[in-house]
């Protein structure tokens, strides 16, 4: 959903949509752009802690700080007595926990993140990392036992930021390797890319903010998701190895983490500054990138378990104006035969834009029920909005039940003086639940159950303005007129506010004003040569907390003050805890709440839910779409970043909105963005209201290549839904960045436009217009073999640098790696339903040495917790093929055909179980062989022997 500072900028920007680049950015007066604030960051004078009264516990060490000199009250007041507990939790992670003694100080409660269980065995002296420490002044660093004289990985020594720990301001600084590699913190749309900026050679660095808020995907800003958390990537130039490790914060303190390297320095730096709360530190020792994501998620929770039918395609739009042209837009997807697996509905859906409702006129409920009814007869899916805020009664007759029974069970954010907290939001003044209420979770649950009672038996659920977001400042309602439910702003197509902007590239003097926006040829691109794409750095303008309810260090929050377009900070939760200590768990929480009254509804069903705002483990009850992107052609790499974010997030899927959301879109675009959100796991086209629709369906060639696309998505299905149940188990990221799986090639460090799905498939898209050709690395510098998945033809490849791969309109290039044995739907149809009811294939590309490997999760596909399951490996050696089957999962499909890629020779005898066939043949080109008419049964071993 667009956000209110979005179509005001529409309005000024308008007809075109374009960044503005600007030289100055970062920078005003030559002062460095992460140090731009109006009030001065010199805490020099703080006396920072000693420690004290250490004493050895069964898992590690506690020990009191207590104020070296004169508290400095920075932006605060300096807490005179600490305690540090440190706990060797496993032989992988080490817990750092600094906490106020009187423990005044918010701390996230159990109740909303459990943390994991206390060790059985004591780790003090096996586990791979090493707490160590100074007493005067206190500091400390993290090394591993395995490298006595290694770097530490996490090191507090630089007394140039001191240590200081107050009620409204925590400050701490860990010392880093020169330019080092870090990945994480987020959620941002980072203009540096994936790999984010040390702050090295002249660039400004990374100021990441942690504080959500509801803005329109901004290069640089804190947007919708607050995630302390990074991985640190380390090379030694002398071994040629590398190791990774990771740091996470569990804190939901508004903050602000710096990464920078000062001028002539020899190492870079991380900085914390926080908001309050304490410092609750995890380390993860990795040593891969892959066993840092899933240590991470050993504690702050697996991903939830995705039903199948989650990796379909999904189309919504915000402009579906009633159930007709909903119903039209499946018809025509159907007739187009581009496979629909869900339809949403956006804000249109509802009855004066209030949730829980259906336009009696635009949404009938008898009608909606019978339309998703009909959905489900054709094995479709229907998904609708839910918005975090609350419509407030604009009168004493207004009937509206989800207010009235929160009043009456007090499930609302309030004011200071006991008065409802009121911002505004679509439906006009509302108000907002509050999670940690006693009664709020029953409230919700009721609430969903009756929605979906009276016609809107939906599938999942899609949670946004969920940050939580308001049109207003603070309390905004309070005292106003009620009655009055007019928005600040034009929406999209109202008069004043067209989306008239010509898509980026588009050549309307060459093109003509088409409505459809139908490139022919890419001569009709205004800029096809050297095009550079139209970025926008933020420049900050920090006000000082000023105001009583706004704390004395001011975050570099986009919005300025932190109850801008959001709630005011000094908002009273149940307990007395306020906005500014909880802000950032609202969409967290929200999706929580949300999943337990799903599991009410669908009982016996995983639960699908997309939500905006996210926190460390929402990733255990929704997954995530990446916000109001803009149909640029820069978007389509930015999604690429935020997918490998998230990974890291344990939020795995993820995805964007394709063909973009804002502005209007062209041919060529949605081309090549369809064919890439195919390949992330969460793919669904959504566009703005009044721009052109961009269903794929519209145009001939990107009806063309959405089909292509979905079909190779299909056939991966099981490899997807292997990947998941591996994320839902062990935490494994579905979606890698080049050196997850190759860590020792540094040219792959920063590599974001491209990306492996799981180990085997490697997808280079197109992100650039006009182009024929792409340019590609392939790991493994030519010590790995790769084949190309649509002639199975092994690719030519540069050693350690790019190979020009042809890329014509309407192909996506995607490679399989060599060692794999991946199981496919041989039969992808028009829902996933259907596709997964047909046979299976196998296809098996060969290492050099003759050997792949492979295994495959199968089970009823919905089921929560998950029931039953079949776990097939595929193991092939010395001209043998074996599938060993194991669990009770009955697999009713058959494997009809076993494809090997690399089989050195034309084979003189093939034996399928044992038994001479007829049944394959030999394709000399590509070296492979291929076994048809199987029929093999899944449930028990079977093999396959050529000689």
């Amino acid at each position: 959903m667009i956000t209110a500072a979005v179509i005001l900028g529409l309005l000024l920007l308008a007809p075109a949509i374009w960044f503005q680049s600007d030289l100055l950015s970062g920078y005003v007066r030559n002062i460095p752009w992460f140090l731009n604030t109006k009030h001065s960051l010199d805490t020099s004078s703080c006396p920072g802690y000693t420690l004290s009264s250490l004493s050895e516990t069964y898992s590690g060490l506690t020990a009191q700080l207590s104020l070296s000199g004169n508290a400095c009250n920075a932006f605060g007041h300096d807490i005179a007595n600490l305690t540090i507990d440190v706990k060797y939790e496993t032989e992988t992670r080490l817990h750092v926990n600094i906490f106020d003694t009187d423990q005044r100080q918010f701390i996230i409660p159990e109740s909303v993140i459990k943390r994991p269980e206390s060790p059985s065995a004591s780790y003090a002296q096996s586990s791979d990392l090493e707490f160590n420490y100074d007493a005067s002044p206190f500091a400390f660093w993290i090394t591993r036992r395995s490298e006595a004289h290694g770097t530490p990985i996490f090191d507090t020594r630089d007394h140039s930021v001191p240590f200081v720990f107050e009620d409204r301001y925590l400050q701490v600084a860990s010392i880093l390797p020169l330019d080092t590699n870090i990945y994480g913190l987020g959620e941002v749309v980072s203009s540096s890319g994936f790999r984010r900026d040390m702050g090295s050679n002249g660039s400004d660095g990374t100021i990441q903010t942690m504080w959500t808020r509801d803005d329109a995907d901004p290069l640089d800003e804190n947007i919708y998701g607050s995630h302390p958390v990074y991985m640190e990537h380390r090379f030694d130039e002398k071994t040629q190895k590398s190791q990774s490790h990771g740091v996470f914060l569990l804190s939901a303190a508004g903050a602000d983490i710096l990464l920078s390297t000062p001028p002539g320095a020899k190492n870079s730096r991380i900085e914390y500054r926080l908001l309050g709360g304490t410092l609750d530190f995890y380390f993860f020792s990795g040593p891969t990138p892959q066993k840092v994501i899933e240590q991470y998620g050993a504690v702050v929770g697996l991903p939830g378990w995705q039903p199948a039918w989650a990796f379909g395609f999904q189309l919504c739009r915000w402009g579906y104006h009633n159930i007709d042209e909903t119903r039209e837009t499946v018809r025509r997807m159907r007739e187009a035969s581009v496979p629909l697996e869900v339809i949403w509905n956006d804000i249109d859906l509802y009855h004066d834009v209030r949730d829980f409702t259906t336009d009696p006129t635009s949404f009938p409920g008898d009608e909606m029920r019978a339309f998703i009814r009909e959905l489900k007869s054709n094995h479709q899916h229907y998904i609708p909005i839910l918005d975090g805020a609350i419509a407030h009664q604009v009168n004493d007759t207004d009937v509206y039940d989800p207010y009235t029974s929160g009043v009456e069970k007090g499930v609302f954010i309030m004011n200071p003086d006991g008065s409802e907290h009121i911002g505004q939001v679509w439906p006009g003044f509302t108000v907002f639940p509050d999670w940690f209420g006693e009664h709020t979770q029953a409230w919700w649950t009721d609430a969903l159950t009756n929605w979906s009672q009276h016609g809107v038996e939906f599938s999942g659920i899609w949670l946004d303005m969920n940050e939580a977001s308001s049109f207003c400042e603070g309390s905004c309602g309070t005292g106003a007129n009620l009655s009055d439910s007019k928005l600040p702003f034009l929406l999209p197509g109202a008069p004043g506010n067209p989306i008239s902007g010509y898509p980026e590239c588009y050549n309307s003097t060459v093109s003509g004003p088409s409505g459809n926006i139908t490139v022919d040829g890419i001569s009709t691109h205004a800029c096809d040569d050297g095009y550079q794409p139209k970025v926008k750095r933020r420049v900050f303008s920090v006000e000082s907390g000023a105001d009583a309810d706004e704390p004395p260090y001011s975050i570099h929050n986009g919005n300025g003050k932190l109850s801008a377009r959001g709630l005011a900070s000094n908002g009273v939760h149940a307990g007395g805890l306020t906005e500014l200590d909880v802000h950032n768990l609202w969409g967290m929480m929200s999706s929580k709440a949300t999943h337990v009254a799903m599991g009410s509804i669908l009982p016996g069903e995983r639960q699908f839910m997309i939500s905006r705002a996210t926190f460390p483990s929402s990733g255990r009850y929704t997954g995530h779409w990446l916000g109001d992107n803009f149909s640029l052609w820069q978007y389509m790499h930015y999604d690429i970043q935020g997918i490998l974010q998230f990974q890291i997030f344990q939020v795995p899927f993820v995805g964007a909105d394709t063909c973009g959301f804002i502005g209007n879109t062209d041919e060529e675009l949605c081309n090549r963005w369809m064919q890439l959100s195919a390949f992330a796991p969460f793919y669904r086209n959504h566009n703005i209201k009044a721009a052109i629709g961009q269903e794929p369906y519209r145009w001939d060639s990107v009806a063309s290549a959405s089909r292509n696309a979905m079909a190779i998505r299909y056939a991966l299905l099981p490899y997807w839904y292997t990947l998941f149940a591996n994320a839902s188990t062990i935490g494994t990221p579905p979606v890698r960045a080049l050196f997850f799986e190759f860590p020792d090639e540094p040219e792959l460090f920063a590599v974001d436009r491209q990306f492996l799905v799981g180990r085997d498939i490697l997808v280079t898209p197109v992100l650039t217009p006009g182009a024929e050709s792409v340019d590609g690395i392939f790991p493994g510098r030519n010590s790995v073999i790769w084949r190309d998945w649509y002639t199975h033809g092994i690719v030519d490849t540069n050693s350690g640098s790019y190979t020009t791969l042809a890329a014509p309109l309407g192909h996506i290039n995607v490679h399989i790696r060599e060692g794999s044995a991946i199981l496919l739907h041989a039969q992808p149809a028009y829902t996933i339903a259907e596709t997964r009811e047909g046979p299976y294939s196998l296809l098996i590309s060969l290492s050099a040495e003759g050997r792949a490997f492979g295994t495959a999760y199968i089970d009823d596909g919905i089921s929560s917790p998950p029931g039953p399951n079949k776990i097939l490996t595929f193991s092939v050696l010395d001209g043998q093929a074996r599938i060993h089957a194991d669990g009770p999962f009955d697999v009713a499909q058959k494997l009809q055909e076993i494809a090997v890629l690399g089989v050195g020779r034309k084979p003189t005898k093939v034996l399928l179980e044992g038994k001479a066939t007829k049944n394959w043949m030999y394709i000399e080109r590509t070296q492979e062989l291929i076994a048809n008419g199987v029929d093999g049964d899944l449930n028990r071993p079977l093999s396959l022997v050529w000689l």
